[in-house]
Formats: C-alpha cells, structure tokens, sequence
C-alpha cells in the first residue's frame, strides 16, 4: 500500500465528523501527496509530506495508547488522526522546486533542481494548519491547541520567551504528546 493509499484509508476510517469529506477532497487536489516534508531537514523528497504526516499519526497513536488509560474516552481514535495526519497541512502549497548550479566531480557546472519555499498564506505555522481544517471541519479546543502548539521550542512565536505554549501544555497535556510525536516521527523515522 502507498503513502498515499495508507492516509486515505486511516483518514476514511478514523474521520467522519462534519466537512471532513470536503477536507478530504481538498487535500486530494493539492499537492499534499507529492510535497516534500520539508527543504532540507527531513523527507525532502517527493511524497516527503504524506510519509511524515503517517509517521507522526502513528507515533502519536502508540503514545496516547501507552499514556494515559483515562485518557481513552477523551482521546478518540478521530482526535489522534486527526492531529497526526492534518498537523501539517500548513506545508500544501508551499514548496517550489528551483535549480542551482551544482559543481561535478569532473569539474563542470549542472543545474540541479532543490526545494525551497514559496509562502503564499503567510499564517504562521500550526496555526495556518489550524485555519485550514477549520475551514472545513470544526476542531475541538483540544485538537486545536495540540495541532497549533504542533511545533514546540521550534515555533517562532517562542522566540519572544512567552509562556502561551507552556499554558497550553499544561492545560492541555494533549498538546506535548502531538509535538512528541512530531519530534520523533522527524528525528528517529524520518533520519536518512
């Protein structure tokens, strides 16, 4: 089963709330399915979104199922697909293949193509992802905060030294097991 095939059968399965078809819909006629994860740091490759976006739900799904059993009710198994595979949909449409000169081993120039980033809505990072569903679908509070906070210490919001993602944390610890499993899916699956 591709990358592909695996998100569209967990997202069809797992998620079934209201606008969650049209969200679906939209997703399949962006490039979602072919973009890179990201430029440089992890699956800068072709298809790099979608593998990241199954690894993190995966990882969350092992997290949550070892956490907390209290936690199975409030929890569901919508919620944890939902922040795994939709945390980064603020990357459709964002990346953009360029070409640079690139040195050969026999001392000529060729133009070789990388990715770089073309922002078209700059929204923020979790807080674009945010936007998104929400155009489609409502989030709870919970899911909302968790995909938002997504990013941990890496988001640029946290460079001021505020402490709103810590609040979030605290009173959603939801929130850290997202952005634990972003962490891992990025440094322990995703290191090639």
């Amino acid at each position: 089963m591709s990358f592909k095939e695996a998100f569209i059968e967990i997202y069809e399965r797992e998620i079934t709330r209201e606008g969650s078809t049209k969200l679906l819909d939209y997703i399949k006629s962006s490039d979602f399915f072919d973009a890179p994860a990201s430029t440089k740091f992890h699956l800068a490759r072709k298809g790099g979104l979608c593998e990241h976006s199954l690894n993190v739900y995966y990882r969350l799904k092992e997290l949550v199922e070892r956490e907390k059993a209290e936690w199975s009710e409030r929890i569901t198994p919508e919620t944890v697909a939902i922040c795994g595979l939709l945390h980064d949909l603020c990357k459709i449409d964002l990346y953009a293949v360029d070409y640079r000169n690139q040195k050969q081993p026999d001392g000529s120039w060729e133009k070789v193509p990388y990715y770089t980033t073309d922002e078209k809505l700059p929204y923020g990072h979790g807080e674009k992802s945010v936007y998104i569903i929400n155009g489609f679908m409502r989030l709870t509070r919970e899911e909302a905060l968790a995909i938002n906070w997504h990013m941990g210490s890496f988001d640029e919001r946290n460079r001021s030294g505020g402490y709103t993602m810590s609040n979030a944390y605290s009173k959603f610890p939801f929130c850290a097991l997202v952005h634990a499993a972003d962490l891992l899916a990025t440094y322990l699956d995703e290191n090639d």
